[in-house]
């Protein structure tokens, strides 16, 4: 629907008789803009699956496995226990890290620290994430990637 502007100066070029911009094929400054009929007419053409420009849609390409019944139970594969030296110093690794980390805080809350405490606190630290690099593993084995190596 024409705003107000639009209709006064369709009425004045009416009445002087001049050309209409407007069916000239719009103003200067609306020249190369889609007019909301022919966008409408476009959304009806693709959502028939008439020709028109490309739409994504929101599907997968693979299908749910059929043996999995709830979909929220755990993947068995990411969800085992430790079964090699590897991981049990992985395990071990996270819990310095963590129980290092709760130390820290701890200790940062307390008056009187002493310094060798806070040296060596951050020295486990230090030593878990170190130390992870040394057990992560490959990325071969993480079950979180999927076959060209992005994070899933």
């Amino acid at each position: 629907m024409a705003n107000r502007a639009e209709r006064r100066a369709r009425a004045k070029s009416s009445r002087t008789g001049e050309n209409n911009q407007y069916t000239r094929g719009g103003m200067k400054s609306r020249r190369g803009v889609i007019d909301e009929m022919s966008l409408q007419e476009k959304s009806r053409r693709l959502a028939s699956g008439e020709d028109g420009e490309w739409k994504p849609t929101g599907h997968h390409d693979f299908e749910p496995n059929s043996e999995q019944a709830d979909p929220n139970l755990r993947d068995p594969k990411i969800a085992t226990k430790p079964h090699s030296v590897r991981q049990w110093l992985r395990i071990i690794c996270w819990a310095l890290i963590v129980l290092s980390a709760i130390a820290f805080l701890v200790a940062m809350w307390l008056p009187n620290v002493p310094t060798w405490a806070t040296i060596t606190i951050c020295a486990v630290f230090a030593l878990g994430v170190i130390s992870l690099f040394f057990v992560g593993g490959s990325y071969k084995e993480n079950p979180r990637l999927d076959a060209y190596g992005t994070a899933v």
